[in-house]
């Protein structure tokens, strides 16, 4: 596989194209932590809800065990506090939850983001790539020791207006053998992938 091509042009332009890949990439990757970070800064509210509930727990925690000391129905007022105890806890954990949910989202985001941003460079740019990297190590292979099979790739992808350019009928002509033929189709398939013609 050969991943660059030989002519500057062509060179440029992957060079380009895979730096801009690389950056959105990059881009990608912190949009992500920063969906991430803005999530976990929404826990924030759970985390007060959790303090509250807390505090409105040991409150009324501490008067209950205050009232139950009164002597008569003291057991009375404290049993009548319970609900408020158990309110406080029931906030308490409704902050948890909350707490839990939105880490869950944003541990979500952090892979979903950069994922659906980077549908771009996965379905486009990496295929093509690697497309071109196939084609161009075969061609490379094929430079030196068979122009022949460069010739026929030729026929059968370059478009005909500039096949005509190398010989009025070029595909006859490569039948015939014709090493002259034979070796323009072959340039014309190399630099069409940006490589130099065999020497």
């Amino acid at each position: 596989m050969r991943w660059y091509a030989e002519l500057p042009t062509r060179l440029a332009r992957q060079v380009v194209a895979d730096v801009i890949a690389l950056v959105w990439t990059v881009l990608a990757v912190l949009a992500g932590i920063a969906v991430r970070d803005g999530l976990l800064a929404l826990q924030g509210p759970g985390e007060s809800l959790v303090a509250a509930g807390g505090r409105v727990s040991q409150t009324f925690t501490g008067v209950s065990g205050t009232l139950s000391g009164i002597p008569l129905f003291g057991d009375d007022l404290a049993r009548a506090l319970a609900p408020a105890t158990g309110a406080g806890e029931d906030l308490a954990t409704a902050g948890r939850e909350f707490g839990d949910t939105v880490g869950t989202l944003a541990t979500g985001a952090l892979i979903v983001v950069p994922l659906l941003l980077l549908l771009p460079v996965l379905l486009g740019w990496l295929p093509l790539r690697l497309r071109y990297a196939r084609r161009a190590g075969a061609a490379v292979a094929a430079r030196h020791g068979a122009p022949e099979l460069l010739a026929v790739r030729a026929l059968a992808r370059v478009p005909v207006h500039r096949l005509t350019r190398v010989a009025p009928d070029p595909a006859a002509a490569w039948r015939s053998g014709d090493p002259v033929v034979t070796g323009r189709l072959a340039a014309l398939e190399l630099s069409d992938l940006g490589l130099r013609p065999t020497r």
